[in-house]
């Protein structure tokens, strides 16, 4: 049936006639289908871009308030961090003094009782395991302080200094606690010495934020925090949790699109906030807007399926009337057995025949020549798990291994030994001929006696399959000799993995995985050699050692800037390593994770071009110990010199004399001079400790107070500039709208509006 119906289409085909009015129909169809479908997205976009836009702008607003107040919390944040009552508290040996503690108090609740947001502060020292709160108060220990399981905190910072996130409050800490919460480091001569957390009240928060305008569009409006968890949300229709994750999961930040959900067509808007890292999301559901359109695409449809139909109809006609005669002659053709007519038909036959045949021969020619290139993919297909069922697997088999026999196969997994190091040496098209070059001499050395495929399996691999053309040959013997010979014509050596003998073609991935596995074992074994996993099968940890990776003494030495006692913890780290025997991949798991620890303290400088916990792959352990200490000398120097620094007093006499000469037209010299040192020492002393010019951070002061004036007093904008230092108000007009991204006067009446509608609710 199947074979009729194509010698059927094929004889169409061949028409000329049947040929243009196929080709014509399809032409048309498709003509009106771009025009219709052109018309619907053009019309989709144009309303999309519209309704996207509207809801940007109200995205955007809200960002702006949320933002206004994390910038206000975190200013809380940082006076608390460089108030002289919370250096007493953390640099004291004696904390729970009363005059002390009691003037602390007073400090922490003027800031509260001046903020809309601030529920209640906590200061935790992270050395003392003390707590300073308003209005809990001092707990010596976390133990005592009901609110405590926020201080792992200290270990999400990274490169930055606040963060804003949502957590979990103990049961009983909700009455001065609160699930969002601002941290803030305080650090003390360039040391993270405590922790500042700041408590927001939800309701307060997320009171100014504008209602969204309710009409016939299903819409949302939700805030979600990096971690993906809901903050806020409003909407005027209810829609499932798992379209919001769709539209998390589906959505760029800072960008809008179109997504499907349920036979519904939703447009999502999203912006993240550079503050709080929170994300802004809107979901209105469009369908309504877009129903016209679509009746006129199902219209336009509908007049292709009808022009389709015409042209299937010449079709017919044509093959029920005129081919009747060639239909005819095709019989009488084939009742005379393939024999040659008079009219010359057999000649047209037997030229098409030889094309057919020519094509068959150039085509096998092709297969011959890649077949080591099929058979490769296979083998990188097959560990990949690229090729599903096993029926598949036989079938490509038999294909691309036509000349193996039943015989068992072994598998082999060469890996060149300091590929970093090796592949930093060389350049890219280097990598490629050296790795061809290896195929070829194992396939010279083992080609007369094994039948052999390779595949580059990418860095440093390369798998190797082997069957032997007759019985009694040592696969580990012969490799041993390629991994001797490779370094003699290559100049660098390589190690072997050796699997089970199989015969099984399904378990060519489980055997190419236990040679990867033997070859790990070049961590303890060392370079050039061929590891059996027959041998590393019956491998036993001693578990009397411990697991025992002491990288947190290594990184304790590092940031006390003791070089010395960092490279002894490293010596001790590899000597336990060794004494346990543990899995290779278990042991450089350990390792990479303490390098991504070391990586952490390390400069993009003393890192380099390539981070330490990347490296250890194909190393044996003593060149790991050698990486480790290399990498850890620099790192230690450098804390040892912060460790020494007074900077930070310096830094925070600096913001000081800024906070009190606010309205005063002062510079960098002025500043400087305030601390009795050079302007180009004062920058770069303010920039190593805040991470911030000292031009930046007094524009932003100043920036801040104008904000507070504009929306709180009906100054003029020349008074209010000077009130902030600026002695033009156009100097003053540019710097806000650069900082602000709006100019002051809209500023005010922005904010005005926002206070108008809050006191009306």
């Amino acid at each position: 049936m199947l074979k009729s119906i194509k010698k059927r289409l094929m004889f169409n085909w061949a028409h000329t006639q049947i040929r243009l009015v196929l080709i014509l129909t399809v032409s048309v169809c498709l003509i009106i289908l771009a025009v219709g479908l052109t018309s619907f997205y053009t019309s989709k976009s144009v309303l999309q871009e519209e309704l996207g836009e509207l809801q940007q702008q109200m995205l955007r607003l809200n960002m702006d308030v949320i933002d206004e107040a994390i910038r206000e919390t975190d200013q809380v944040a940082i006076q608390v961090a460089l108030s002289d009552h919370i250096y007493w508290f953390l640099t004291s040996d004696n904390q729970n003094s009363y005059r002390d503690i009691s003037q602390s108090y007073q400090f922490l609740t003027t800031l509260i009782n001046n903020s809309a947001y601030i529920k209640s502060i906590y200061v935790y020292d992270i050395e003392k395991d003390s707590f300073l709160s308003i209005p809990q108060g001092f707990a010596s220990n976390s133990a005592t302080f009901l609110d405590s399981a926020w201080t792992e905190v200290s270990s999400e910072f990274g490169d930055k200094s606040m963060l804003v996130k949502k957590r979990e409050l103990p049961r009983g800490a909700s009455a001065n606690g609160s699930d969002i919460t601002l941290f803030r480091q305080v650090k003390i001569h360039g040391k993270v010495q405590g922790i500042v957390a700041i408590n927001l009240m939800d309701e307060a928060l997320f009171a100014k934020l504008n209602p969204p305008v309710m009409n016939d569009l299903n819409r949302m409006r939700y805030i979600v925090d990096e971690e993906d968890q809901i903050l806020y949300s409003v909407a005027n229709h209810e829609f499932d949790e798992e379209a919001v994750e769709l539209a998390i999961a589906e959505m760029q930040v800072d960008g809008k699109g179109d997504m499907s959900y349920q036979n519904r067509q939703l447009l999502v808007n999203q912006m993240e906030s550079k503050v709080a890292g929170w994300r802004f999301i809107s979901i209105v559901e469009q369908d309504s807007l877009l129903a016209q359109s679509k009746r006129i695409a199902q219209v336009v449809f509908l007049v292709s399926i009808a022009a389709l139909a015409l042209g299937s109809a010449v079709i017919y006609y044509i093959n029920t009337q005129a081919l009747r005669p060639v239909r005819r002659l095709g019989q009488l053709f084939g009742a005379i057995d393939g024999k040659t007519g008079e009219n010359g038909g057999g000649i047209d036959l037997e030229k098409i025949a030889g094309e057919l045949l020519g094509k068959h021969a150039h085509l096998s020619h092709l297969v011959r020549d890649t077949l080591s290139e099929a058979s490769s993919k296979l083998m990188l297909d097959l560990y990949n798990g690229h090729v599903s069922g096993k029926r598949d697997m036989e079938e490509k088999w038999q294909r691309y291994f036509s000349e193996w026999t039943s015989a068992p196969m072994t598998a082999a997994m060469l890996s060149i030994d300091r590929y970093g190091e090796w592949s930093r040496a060389l350049s890219g098209s280097d990598h490629s001929l050296l790795k061809f070059a290896m195929a070829n001499i194992a396939t010279e050395l083992l080609g007369t006696q094994w039948r052999i495929a390779c595949a580059d399996f990418g860095k440093d691999k390369m798998a190797i399959l082997l069957q032997p053309r007759s019985e009694g040959q040592e696969v580990e013997r012969k490799l041993l000799e390629v991994a001797e010979q490779i370094p003699r014509y290559l100049k660098f050596s390589v190690s072997a993995g050796v699997s089970h003998p199989f015969a099984d073609v399904t378990r060519v991935k489980q055997a190419l995985l236990e040679a990867d596995n033997a070859l790990m074992y070049r961590l303890y074994r060392g370079y050039g050699q061929v590891i059996s996993f027959h041998e590393v099968s019956q491998h036993e940890v001693d578990e009397t050692q411990g697991e025992g990776l002491t990288i947190e003494r290594v990184i304790q030495a590092i940031e006390a800037g003791n070089e010395q006692e960092a490279l002894e913890s490293i010596t001790a780290m590899m000597e336990r390593i060794r004494g346990r025997n543990g899995y290779p991949s278990e042991a450089l798991t350990g390792l990479q994770a303490a390098a991504a620890r070391i990586d952490e303290l390390a400069t993009a400088e003393e890192q380099g071009s390539e981070a330490l916990h990347e490296r250890f792959g194909t190393l044996h352990l003593a060149d790991i110990e050698r990486e480790f200490a290399e990498r850890v000398k620099p790192v230690a120097e450098r804390y040892g010199r912060l460790a020494e620094s007074k900077d930070y007093v310096t830094c925070h006499r600096m913001i000081e004399y800024m906070k009190q000469h606010l309205g005063e037209p002062i510079g960098i010299p002025e500043i400087s001079e305030s601390v009795g040192i050079s302007s180009s020492l004062a920058s770069q002393v303010f920039k190593q400790e805040t991470g911030e010019t000292i031009y930046n951070y007094l524009t932003n002061l100043r920036m801040e107070r104008a904000a507070e004036l504009l929306a709180r007093t009906d100054d003029r904008l020349s008074d209010i500039a000077q009130m902030v230092g600026y002695q033009h108000e156009n100097s003053f007009i540019r710097t806000f709208r650069k900082c602000k991204e709006i100019t002051p006067g809209k500023y005010r009446d922005m904010m005005r509006t926002r206070m108008d509608a809050t006191s009306k609710e």
